[in-house]
C-alpha cells in the first residue's frame, strides 16, 4: 500500500465496472486503497493479478492487459481484463477498469 500510494494522486478515482458490491466510483486515495483492501479481506488474500501486457501512447495514457484469480465463499475467479490508467506529471489521476465479461465479476463479487 505505501508503493501505491507513492504514485496515486491524492484525488484519483478507480472506475469498477459492474453491478456488484464493490463496483462503482472509488473516489480519493483513501477510498482507492480502501478498494483495494476489500479485494484482499473478501478473498481472505487469495486475489492476485498477472499482468500481461502494458501499452503506453506517450501522452500520459497506459493501458494493461491482465489476468485475475481469486477465491470466495466457494466460488473462484479467473477471468481477463484491464486498465487505462491516466497519468499526469508523475501520479496516476484516473483508474477504469475494463472486463472480458462482467457477469462473472458480478457473480464472484455479489
Amino acid at each position: 500500500m505505501t508503493a501505491l500510494s507513492e504514485i496515486l494522486a491524492k484525488d484519483v478515482t478507480h472506475h469498477v465496472p459492474g453491478s456488484h458490491p464493490l463496483a462503482g466510483d472509488h473516489k480519493g486515495l483513501t477510498a482507492v486503497l480502501g478498494y483495494y483492501q476489500q479485494l484482499g479481506v473478501e478473498t481472505a488474500g487469495s486475489f492476485r493479478v498477472e499482468v500481461r501486457q502494458l501499452f503506453a501512447d506517450g501522452r500520459g495514457h497506459v493501458m494493461s492487459v491482465h489476468h485475475a484469480t481469486a477465491e470466495r465463499g466457494g466460488k473462484k475467479l479467473d477471468a481477463d481484463g484491464g486498465i487505462m490508467f491516466e497519468i499526469v506529471g508523475e501520479k496516476v489521476t484516473d483508474l477504469d477498469e475494463c472486463v472480458e465479461d462482467l457477469d462473472i465479476g458480478n457473480d464472484f463479487w455479489a
